[in-house]
């Protein structure tokens, strides 16, 4: 996904210097990208290890993705209070010390807990990147990006399929374990080089406060909404599940009052609420949420499905699903191409070749899936590229920054609520003695669903700015 950035270039830092701090910033940014990725094949076999219910299996993946989305809200602003480098660093011991904390949990529990605290900390290290990039390069950060496309596209990859081959292979009898503990080799090379050759520049907000009162409420909110979502088919659906999801309405509700009423007198505020009375922005919004929403929510349901209905070993199914992740490769790179020429119409064409990628599946699930989700994943990938840059096209440049950390914190939210929604009709639709017919149907159900959210999001595409911001 493609950042768009406000702060003026900046002069280069030396040659020698410059390309350690980024493979330091790479290497941070991968630790969130593997861990974003690694529960769809390790969910079945941590439940088998550490117990636990269905919704755990949701949970290990939600846990993560909403603990970002509340945090991306204020992560890059605590960089701008307190220095990106700073705070990239506390990003990174923070991620390592909850990686070591999943990778020895002992209970189903003490590893949600770490996965959230893996995300809070996520979202305190990766606003801070891009900031960082353009310290270090100045006018070339172009050739920083050139880099990152790819270890993005490199990350999506192998993500899973790291996965698949570390639980199978069962390193020191680590099992699933290692999936986390491998970060800590990774993150250990971002902080020791970035310690030292990254920039610490003056921070350009210090001594201004931070809305903790908004973060707490927004963070209510979400949690109101996606807790009963995950949880309500398992437990029967008791009223207070549904007062539960009910209350989050008002609770949101009040968070926007009080960004208004502080963005009037002058307070900081986590969102500048100006930008959603531009219907290019608002129907983005409902974009990011329903089209991360499918490709998280119908990832796990597909992980579940080649593991749980078909009984592949984790490996196996990261293979089967690797055609996916090789097809979202090349549809990056070519949109990345083609966005400039396109506009819009990029976005319209990925979501036909999903939804001929989710039509195939839905005939092929008792079958080959390769080609189906290869085109799946092909259409996805068109999109990731000039999302971001596409929504925030008619917005003015004193309002794209906070804009684009909305729509990151949205992406985050919306993948939370995928994982809770598609991942309880799933299970839902399997029943809880199923056999592979009713894991069959599950999943031919889930991509019906699938495939209506990737409707309403073709629609939503007509409403969007027609050309990417530049």
């Amino acid at each position: 996904m493609t950042a768009v950035l406000e702060a003026p270039a900046m002069a280069p830092a030396r040659a020698d210097r410059r390309w350690l701090g980024l493979f330091s910033i790479l290497a941070a940014d991968l630790l969130n990208l593997l861990d974003s990725t690694v529960g769809t094949i390790a969910a079945p076999a941590i439940r088998a290890d550490l117990g636990g219910s269905t919704s755990t299996l949701q949970w290990i993946a939600a846990g993560y993705t909403l603990a970002m989305a509340v945090g991306l809200l204020v992560g890059g602003r605590l960089g701008d209070m307190y220095g990106r480098k700073r705070m990239m660093m506390v990003g990174v011991v923070g991620f390592l010390v909850a990686s070591f904390l999943c990778g020895v949990s002992f209970s189903p529990e003490m590893l949600l807990a770490a996965r959230v605290l893996q995300g809070a900390f996520g979202a305190v290290m990766v606003p801070q990147s891009f900031g960082l990039m353009r310290e270090l390069f100045g006018a070339e950060v172009g050739k920083a990006f050139a880099l990152l496309g790819p270890v993005i596209g490199l990350a999506t990859v192998a993500g899973p399929v790291i996965a698949g081959l570390l639980v199978d292979a069962d390193l020191f009898g680590t099992g699933w374990r290692m999936i986390f503990l491998i970060n800590v080799p990774l993150g250990a090379f971002a902080l020791a080089v970035g310690s030292r050759v990254l920039p610490s520049s003056e921070p350009a907000a210090r001594g201004q406060r931070l809305d903790v009162r908004g973060a707490v409420l927004a963070a209510a909110g979400m949690f109101l909404l996606v807790f009963p979502l995950t949880q309500g088919h398992e437990l029967g659906w008791p009223a207070w599940t549904l007062v539960l999801l009910a209350a989050s309405v008002p609770t949101l509700g009040v968070f926007a009052w009080l960004q208004h009423r502080q963005a009037q007198i002058g307070s900081a505020v986590l969102i500048r609420l100006t930008v959603f009375t531009k219907r290019s922005y608002s129907s983005g919004v409902g974009f990011v949420l329903a089209f991360f929403g499918v490709i998280t929510g119908f990832s796990l349901a597909v992980g579940l499905f080649l593991q749980l209905g078909l009984g592949y070993s984790p490996l196996r199914a990261s293979l089967t699903m690797a055609p996916w992740a090789v097809g979202a490769f090349i549809g990056s790179a070519l949109s990345s191409m083609l966005m400039t020429k396109l506009g819009r119409h990029i976005l319209h064409i990925g979501l036909g070749f999903m939804a001929l990628g989710l039509t195939g599946l839905f005939f092929t699930f008792d079958g080959s899936l390769l080609v189906p989700l290869a085109v799946f994943g092909f259409g996805m990938g068109m999109i990731f590229v000039p999302l971001f840059d596409i929504i925030v096209g008619d917005l003015g440049d004193d309002e794209v920054g906070s804009a684009s950390g909305v729509l990151t914190s949205v992406q985050q939210l919306g993948a939370s609520l995928g994982i809770a929604v598609l991942g309880t009709v799933f299970f839902s639709e399997a029943g809880p003695t199923a056999g592979v017919p009713e894991f069959v149907g599950a999943a031919r159900v889930v991509a019906l669903i699938a495939l209506a959210l990737t409707a309403v999001t073709f629609a939503l595409g007509f409403l969007l700015p027609k050309k990417a911001r530049q």
